[in-house]
């Protein structure tokens, strides 16, 4: 008995001791429990339960699309004073606003046609007629050949000899009359005390080009080199600026001419009375009357040259009846076009 008593005695401690050993390894085993000083780790993605109303699972979080977020009105829509002065990357503001300058059209050569001034005669008191030219002139080709209202201009063509100038600039003073007096280069520089005079007693001094050349036979840098040689000139001796106004010799131009002249900044001046005071008169001083006063008409430009002894002769009774048939003068101020 008592050996079956000690048997069942172990048996029972060995049951205990089996038994505690099967707990520790149980615990051992298992899932280890959070240290409460470490934060759980949060999963990347977040699952949504298929059960959550209006989000479906597949749904992806807002964070991930952040391009799609203020959605912007399209810079079409905009109004184009809105638009910020800013040019696009690589692309100045200035590329953006800069247009180059137009490419001026070749002339062709209908433009580059020499034409000769003429007028028509008609009765006294009727304006002359002109050449059909002048009604395709562009209004760029600044271009004048009679003026206005019961006014008459007297411009004097000096590129011939000055013979008696004291006799004809008596006439003018006398008579109140100021002239403008269209002078070659060669005048200028022969004679510049006679140029400062003129423009002393208030006349007015054209540009008649440097030699008195046909300008349809010239290049366009021969033209501009005869009108800028003359500019010079006239401010050397008269400490001025060359007025804008323009007579082409022999009246020879050509459309092309008159843009060239315009672009310059002249006003080419033509004529509506004129005579051939180039050579001598039959009836002498009579003629250059007559010539003047048998052709009177509203708005008359004159054309005079110097080198007439009998303009000379006739001016101060030709400027006295002119007056007496109620005309006044006028200056190509007056007409100048800008």
């Amino acid at each position: 008995m008592r050996k079956w008593s000690s048997l069942l005695a172990a048996a029972l401690a060995a049951a205990t001791l089996l038994a505690a050993c099967s707990k520790t390894a149980e615990e051992g085993a298992g899932v280890p429990q959070p240290n409460p000083e470490t934060k759980p780790v949060q999963p990347q993605t977040e699952s949504k339960s298929p059960s959550d109303p209006g989000k479906p699972a597949s749904e992806p979080v807002k964070e991930s699309k952040p391009l799609e977020e203020p959605k912007k009105e399209p810079e079409a829509a905009k109004p184009e004073a809105a638009k910020p002065d800013t040019a696009p990357a690589g692309q100045t503001v200035q590329s953006q606003t800069y247009q180059p300058p137009k490419q001026t059209a070749k002339p062709t050569v209908a433009d580059k046609k020499g034409v000769s001034w003429y007028y028509m005669k008609k009765k006294k008191g009727e304006v002359p007629g002109f050449p059909a030219e002048v009604k395709q002139l562009k209004p760029g080709q600044k271009a004048v050949w009679v003026g206005e209202g019961k006014k008459v201009y007297l411009t004097i063509d000096v590129g011939g000899e000055l013979l008696d100038y004291k006799t004809l600039l008596k006439a003018l003073r006398d008579n109140d009359v100021k002239a403008t007096f269209f002078v070659t280069g060669y005048n200028l520089k022969n004679n510049p005390d006679y140029i400062r005079l003129l423009r002393e007693e208030g006349h007015t001094v054209g540009n008649h080009t440097m030699t008195h050349k046909d300008f349809t036979t010239l290049t366009d840098e021969q033209v501009k080199k005869e009108i800028e040689e003359f500019e010079r000139l006239y401010k050397s001796i008269t400490g001025e600026e060359q007025i804008k106004y323009f007579r082409f010799p022999y009246g020879k131009y050509s459309p092309h001419l008159l843009t060239l002249l315009s672009d310059l900044g002249y006003t080419s001046y033509f004529w509506s009375t004129a005579m051939k005071d180039w050579e001598p008169r039959k009836n002498g001083a009579d003629d250059a009357y007559n010539d003047i006063i048998g052709n009177l008409h509203d708005g008359n430009i004159i054309l005079m040259h110097q080198a007439s002894k009998e303009n000379i002769e006739a001016m101060d009774r030709i400027l006295k009846e002119i007056k007496k048939e109620g005309y006044q003068f006028g200056t190509l101020d007056e007409l100048q076009k800008k």
